[in-house]
Order: C-alpha cells, then structure tokens, then sequence
C-alpha cells in the first residue's frame, strides 16, 4: 500500500506540472505584441498590392482564426486547446511554414536535436563524475587541485562565450571543423552519416564542455563529503585498497545526487538547444523555436514549448519513481 501511495502522489504532481505548464504555454504567445493572423494578412495585402476589399479580408480573418483556434473567448481556445494537445497531440498548422503541420515539423527536427543534445549531456556527465571522483577522493594531493581547476576554470563561462570560442579556435584560426557546417537531409547514407557526424562534433565539444566544469565541481565535493564518512574509514581500517573504497564506497553514495541532475539536465536539453543550434546552424528545435518567436508562430510556440515542459516534467517523475531503487534509505521509510 505504502508504493502505491508514493507512485500515485508522484503521478499526481507530474499530472498537474503538465497542466500548469500547458496552460502557461497557452497564456503566453497571447500576450506576445504580434498577431499571427494580422501578419499573415499583412502578407497576403503586401503581395496582392493592396487590391484586397474589406470583405475579403474580414472573410480571410474568419477563416484564419478558426483555422489557428483563435476564433471564440479565452475560454473556449483553452478548452479547445487542451482536447486537441492532450488527446491527439496536435498542434495545427504553422503560420510561417503553411499548410505544413507543426507535429510533422517537430517529428522531424526531434531526431537531430535529441541526437546532439543527449549525447552530450551524458558524455559530459560521464567524463565529470569521473574526473570529479579522482579529484575528490585523493582531495589532499597536488594533481586533485589541478583537476578542480579545470572545472572551476570552465563552469562560470557563459555558453554563448564557449562556443563562439570553440568556433573561432577550431573553425576559423585552426581550421578543423567547417565554420558554416552543411546537414544534408533525405535518406540517410553512409556518406550522409559520416558527414553529419562529422559536423556534429563542433557543437558537441562545447556542449561537452559546457557541462563538464559542473560536474566535475559537483561530485567532488560530494566524493569530500563521502570520504569522511564512517563506513569508508571503516572499509580504509579493514585494508581495503584505495581502488575498493573509492568505487564500491564513495563513488556509490555519492553518484545518487548526480542521477538526479542527470535526469533533470537530460530533460532540459531543448533549453540549450536555441543558442546551440543558432551559433551553429545546426537544423533541430532550437531553429524552429526561434523563427516562432520572431514570426508570431503560436502554434509552432506551442509544440515546441510543450515538448520541452512533457521532457522536463517526465525526467521528474522517472527519477522520482527509479530512485528508491537506488537508494534503499528512501526505499525503508
């Protein structure tokens, strides 16, 4: 009774993030300055050279809103937003790109996005913690202090600083990485992967490095903390090699907050996604989402941000429901 309890309270907030979140989703593209439907007229009287009558433009906005699901009160696009994102996940077609649906355009910049952003969050998480573990354990030796130099060296740089960075070193002085990459689309050959992976490595580097400086930082101190405690003294006085306590001991206990920022930093990926795939010109979410915002795109607004609230509010409620397996404190209480 005590697991049924936890997982359906666990549920139950997750159920209600994702309500506040749409409904935050929903509020905000209306009060953005620009509306969508006045553009696309403004467009439309622009290239008919403003031969367009009063009728027909007043017909054309009638049209448009019940097309978008701008027509009714407040009320009734909510409610008529919430069946059509809940219950088909459909977000309607996009403004800018017309009469292209926005799930078929993010279906299909997902992939390039999850792709980048996934892998380097883990590489970086990986390479961290293990950094992170030699600098903590052996904290009292010279080589321990260089390793947190590194980390404290790259965390307070702000990403779009890296990454322009990156891009001047190994791009334009050493000309390693293209500085204008090309991501060819269609069916995927062997060429076509190679040269996709090819121009993915610049902006997985800085990602890379972007998160390595946190948790190189965060599981040292952890892997501190852990060294002090009583069982790892004990294990030390049993005559475990240092090998044995630092893995089967510190490394352990400590690992336990770091699934945690692992879960949540793997579902706030679409957050770096802006600045990466701008600075990089690389095709995903970020791109899209940004041309919604300069364009007026509600819909494509919609989609985007809502598959950024679901991963976020997801990687919650996994770690919460994974997490008394790892940790058998929570699993007793």
């Amino acid at each position: 009774m005590g697991v049924l309890r936890y997982v359906a309270k666990r549920l139950g907030l997750y159920l209600a993030v994702l309500f506040i979140g749409l409904t935050i989703t929903f509020m905000l593209p209306r009060l953005m300055p620009t509306n969508p439907v006045d553009g696309y007229i403004g467009q439309l009287q622009s290239r008919a050279n403003g031969t367009l009558t009063s009728e027909a433009i007043a017909e054309m906005r009638t049209n448009l809103e019940q097309l978008y699901g701008l027509n009714g009160n407040i009320f009734s696009q909510y409610v008529s937003y919430l069946k059509r994102v809940v219950l088909q996940f459909d977000f309607g077609p996009s403004f800018t790109y017309y009469p292209q649906p926005v799930s078929a355009m993010i279906l299909n910049a997902l992939p390039w996005t999850l792709g980048l952003l996934l892998t380097a969050t883990f590489i970086a998480w990986v390479l961290g913690n293990m950094v992170g573990l030699v600098a903590g354990y052996f904290h009292k030796k010279r080589a321990a202090s260089i390793l947190e130099f590194l980390g404290i060296l790259l965390y307070p740089i702000p990403y779009y600083i890296l990454a322009v960075t990156v891009l001047l070193l190994l791009a334009y002085i050493f000309p390693i990485f293209p500085l204008s990459p090309t991501f060819p689309v269609g069916q995927m050959t062997p060429e076509k992967i190679g040269m996709i992976f090819y121009n993915s490595l610049l902006p997985g580097i800085t990602l890379v490095l972007a998160g390595f400086g946190w948790n190189i930082l965060s599981m040292k101190a952890l892997a501190v903390a852990t060294t002090e405690e009583p069982y790892v003294t004990y294990a030390r006085l049993k005559g475990a090699s240092n090998w044995t306590r630092m893995t089967r001991y510190v490394f352990r206990n400590a690992l336990l907050p770091q699934v945690t920022a692992l879960a949540l930093s793997l579902g706030m990926v679409f957050n770096g996604a802006l600045l990466t795939e701008m600075i990089f010109s690389y095709p995903g979410i970020g791109l899209i989402m940004r041309t919604a915002a300069t364009g007026g795109d509600y819909n494509v607004l919609y989609g985007a941000i809502t598959l950024s609230i679901i991963a976020v509010a997801t990687a919650g409620l996994v770690i919460d429901l994974i997490y008394p397996l790892l940790d058998p404190r929570i699993r007793h209480k």
